[in-house]
């Protein structure tokens, strides 16, 4: 129940507030509050800004202590709830009683983004279970990636029987096993179902997942701080290391000699590795030679672009992991709408999966055209200054602050976007993208694409958020 159209800063009866305590004590069920929250915050902000930044959020729970807490999609959001809306979200609930102390955010996943149907409980333990879609630290493998919901299809269906060989002796067969494949191909979600499978098989042995430039990051702090051999021991226990986006790689060249030594100390003691790319090793640029060699000397195999019967057997499976059934008639249209990323697929089967949701029943293929206009590209005739307009108010951002030499978070990341919507969209030259934003240099602005279109590979929320910009642009 959110509530359009009614003045700002209209005040709520007194016999409103009284009622949302009651469910509350009564029913043990937050959700009559967040619904409160929600009408008095539409009040305060822009349409665009409320869309964008409390569309996913909820209230997780109630403590004994009075604090509220909200469920965030993600850590940016987090920052960005404490930085912008804090105060006024404290405001409102306050208004509803005093009882209310303070607000804590909690970063949720998936699933566990909706309020239960029936929560009826004390008020103290009024929350949802989390543990099954954490992130687990100790291995960095997210629990979503499985085999069961991996689809096969005539295009992965040889990098799909290479990972069941590994595993079926790791570190013997097709070691290193090397996936590559263009960007939105599923190529995180098999190496992570490897992986997961893999601390099932093998109970006990150890397996840990990680990016390149985290491999980069964790290297260069260690040399810094003077542990480097606590990093070799650390990366040199495992079972099993899996490596995404090696191509990151590129000339890092300290970073490439370490992990060299480490593959030959994992390879030597039949340890697995498991390395993802956007491209085959020989094709990877400013890579030793002899690193080169080490990454294609097990199995290299590439996931290539979904066929049509490929596309359509994942926007089944994913619409039927939300309980919707859609028609052969809007799996077939969605099906040969959009070609290549199965990222952009997945999104796509997300939006009518939320319009269904709301309507109670799957969309018929009037509503799923209707629906699928947001993943459109922008027209190519728009300008640079448009696009950080219009960037800037969908972040509530000012439009000047991009232009600004400023590492403020809530600017940067936006700023990260205009340049990767204009480079990937636009294809304008990285040079020219970093004049017209202040006069940057060129490696600032191919870092900051290459940085977005690596976070967009397991990063749902960004994404969508991007799509909904293009939908801006259109």
């Amino acid at each position: 129940m959110i509530l359009t159209g009614s003045p700002r800063n209209a005040r709520v009866p007194c016999a409103t507030k009284k009622r949302i305590l009651e469910d509350i004590m009564n029913k043990g069920d937050p959700r009559e509050l967040w619904e409160y929250v929600l009408t008095q915050v539409e009040l305060s902000i822009s349409p665009a800004n409320f869309n964008t930044w409390f569309r996913n959020s909820f209230i997780v729970k109630i403590g004994e202590d009075g604090v509220v807490h909200i469920g965030v999609p993600s850590q940016f959001f987090k920052d960005w709830y404490l930085k912008k809306f804090h105060t006024l979200l404290l405001k409102i609930i306050r208004d509803v009683s005093y009882e209310f102390r303070n607000i804590e955010y909690a970063i949720m996943k998936d699933e566990h983004r909706r309020i239960p149907k029936e929560t009826k409980n004390t008020r103290g333990a009024i929350e949802l279970p989390l543990e099954d879609f954490y992130i687990n630290k100790s291995d960095n493998l997210n629990p979503r990636y499985t085999f069961d919901t991996f689809v096969i299809g005539s295009f992965n269906n040889l990098a799909y029987a290479a990972a069941q060989a590994a595993l079926e002796r790791p570190g013997i067969t097709y070691n290193p096993l090397f996936i590559y494949g263009d960007t939105g191909r599923g190529k995180t979600h098999l190496i992570q179902a490897i992986g997961n499978h893999f601390k099932k098989q093998y109970q006990g042995r150890k397996v840990f997942y990680l990016t390149s430039e985290k491999f980069v990051v964790d290297y260069t702090d260690a040399v810094q701080a003077g542990t480097a051999n606590r990093f070799k021991d650390k990366y040199r226990q495992y079972d099993l290391l899996i490596m995404d986006d090696v191509q990151f790689l590129s000339k890092k060249d300290k970073t490439q000699e370490e992990l060299f030594h480490l593959f030959n100390a994992l390879y030597d003691t039949n340890k697995q590795i498991i390395f993802s790319s956007d491209r085959a090793p020989a094709a990877i640029p400013d890579i030793a030679e002899r690193l080169k060699g080490r990454l294609a000397s097990g199995m290299t195999v590439d996931i290539g672009e979904p066929d049509p019967e490929s596309r359509m057997a994942i926007i089944r499976k994913k619409a039927s992991s939300h309980g919707v059934l859609l028609s052969d008639e809007v799996v077939d249209y969605v099906a040969t709408t959009i070609h290549g990323s199965i990222r952009e697929l997945e999104g796509m089967v997300n939006s009518i999966i939320c319009h269904a949701q709301v309507k109670g029943s799957a969309p018929d293929i009037a509503e799923v055209r209707q629906s699928l206009r947001s993943f459109t590209r922008p027209q190519k005739n728009i300008s640079v200054k448009n696009v950080v307009d219009k960037v800037a108010e969908f972040y509530g951002i000012d439009e000047e602050s991009v232009y600004e030499k400023t590492r403020r978070r809530e600017v940067v990341r936006p700023r990260q976007i205009i340049m990767y919507i204009l480079r990937e969209d636009f294809r304008i030259s990285y040079p020219t993208i970093g004049a017209k934003l202040g006069g940057r240099d060129h490696t600032t602005v191919i870092h900051s694409c290459e940085k977005i279109k690596r976070e967009i590979v397991g990063d749902n929320e960004l994404a969508q958020e991007i799509q909904n910009i293009r939908t801006l642009l259109v």
